[in-house]
């Protein structure tokens, strides 16, 4: 590719993707510079308008910081880095300050979820939360004078020189700014049985490694316990948190319904497809979720519902530090797509956009103070060979790398088409244990050897490193 391409206009930042952690990442970016934010799709059709979870803070009367920050830590299994612990726990509060300010409505009162010692979910529109606050957002920046939105347009490559990031290349150009966010969400649509849309598959994640940033955590896939059978319809696990149960084929409890996540998966999946029971709740409280109930044909007033579990969230992702910078000068990561090391070996309940928000905004942040784009640009490179994620793909992942893995399964990814593919079957062949969203049948138990991350650099072996 010619370097004819270049817009010739230098932006303070380039967001790369439309969910929560870009908008709010644009937003604030723009109080000082101009910002172009580019989504491959429509912009009202992130991952974030799905999320059916709330927004985990430490605002209630009996609540602290520190108390979200236990329950975080706990439920990460050993492997959160207890310094963005810190940092997510402690913004919290100000972060939904902010979204009130930005016009986002909350419900009244706080939600109970799985690994909470207590009520500190806030939500909007019950299991809408994720949708209202990212169309808030996006109505922001639709209106901010110094954002521009480039719907439909997809990132092919980052641009590099010598020594940092220059921009990105897209399908339609070559887009310099003094820095990169991206912001592009996790990997879970690789997997075959998903809650994500088909376009959740990494592809930030493997620009990023491609262009020379080192990529943590990725063996860690949290799968959520409760989806629809033969849908990708999400039921949310606020509905448990309000006293729906789980029941299997005779009718009986098994498990605790509010045990993290990973642990509800492997029991449901234990027994193949179970029922979750709503017959008891409010269900006035979710009413878009029980309209979508109503339209797959199920009457969750009369008949528990089938359920079985789905690759959710990825934890893992670009390495980062706590605003959001990657190995790579100039490129920055927030939200899905980055590893912070936040959520430990496994996502604590409604901390996902509470990550978006705090560690969007501190990126944000940080990009501002990067230096001025090159005088002299690099020439614009080639974009990678596509890799097409097929349906033997997914199946693939689904069998070798879903709830439960063993090495031979995940030997046989490592010949796989796809990079991230064979990068996710790396870091889960080093990781030689059990903890968390990670579950090896031939390694079932936790091991000290393994209280690291692992850490994927080009070139290199797999790492095991310890953050502070």
């Amino acid at each position: 590719m010619s370097d004819s391409g270049y817009t010739g206009h230098e932006l303070a930042l380039v967001v790369v993707g439309g969910g929560v952690a870009g908008l709010f990442a644009g937003l604030c970016a723009a109080s000082e510079g101009d910002v172009l934010v580019l989504t491959k799709g429509p912009l009202l059709a992130s991952t974030s308008l799905l999320a059916q979870g709330g927004i985990a803070a430490a605002v209630g009367e009996d609540d602290d910081p520190s108390h979200h920050a236990e329950d975080t830590l706990r439920t990460g299994r050993g492997l959160c880095r207890p310094s963005a612990v810190t940092v997510l726990t402690e913004e919290a509060p100000a972060r939904i300050r902010d979204l009130v300010e930005l016009g986002v409505e909350f419900d009244d009162g706080l939600g109970l979820e799985g690994g909470h010692s207590r009520r500190r979910v806030v939500h909007a529109g019950g299991a809408a939360t994720g949708d209202r606050v990212a169309r808030k957002l996006a109505e922001r920046v639709l209106a901010h004078p110094r954002i521009e939105v480039a719907e439909g347009e997809r990132m092919l490559t980052v641009w590099r020189d010598d020594e940092r990031c220059v921009g990105v290349v897209t399908d339609r150009r070559a887009v310099a700014a003094r820095a990169t966010l991206l912001s592009t969400g996790g990997a879970a649509a690789l997997w075959e049985r998903t809650t994500n849309p088909a376009g959740a598959v990494g592809e930030g994640m493997a620009a990023a490694y491609r262009a020379g940033a080192a990529l943590a955590d990725l063996e860690f896939v949290q799968f959520h316990p409760t989806t629809l059978v033969d849908s990708s319809l999400l039921l949310s696990e606020a509905l448990r948190g309000e006293g729906a149960v789980l029941l299997d084929d005779q009718g009986n409890r098994f498990t605790d319904e509010l045990a993290p996540r990973d642990v509800v998966a492997r029991e449901i999946a234990a027994r193949g497809t179970v029922l979750l029971d709503l017959r008891a709740i409010d269900r006035g409280r979710f009413p878009s979720l029980m309209g979508s109930l109503v339209e797959e044909g199920y009457d969750p007033a009369q008949t528990p519902i089938p359920v079985a579990p789905a690759a959710h969230y990825t934890v893992g992702g670009v390495l980062t530090d706590l605003d959001g910078r990657s190995e790579l000068p100039g490129l920055y990561a927030a939200g899905e797509c980055a590893a912070t090391g936040v959520h430990g070996a496994n996502r604590l309940a409604s901390n996902s956009m509470l990550e978006c928000l705090v560690f969007g905004r501190r990126a944000a942040l940080a990009a501002l103070g990067e230096p001025a784009v090159p005088g002299r640009l690099p020439a614009i490179p080639d974009p990678p060979a596509t890799e097409p994620v097929t349906p033997e793909l997914r199946s693939a992942l689904w069998r070798d790398c879903g709830l439960i893995r063993d090495a031979a399964g995940l030997e046989h990814l490592l010949t796989a088409p796809h990079l991230l593919t064979r990068l996710v079957a790396e870091t889960a062949l080093t990781r030689e244990e059990s903890r968390g969203s990670h579950f090896r049948v031939d390694f079932p138990t936790e091991s000290e050897a393994f209280e690291r991350h692992v850490v994927l650099r080009q070139g290199s072996e797999p790492l095991l490193e310890a953050w502070q």
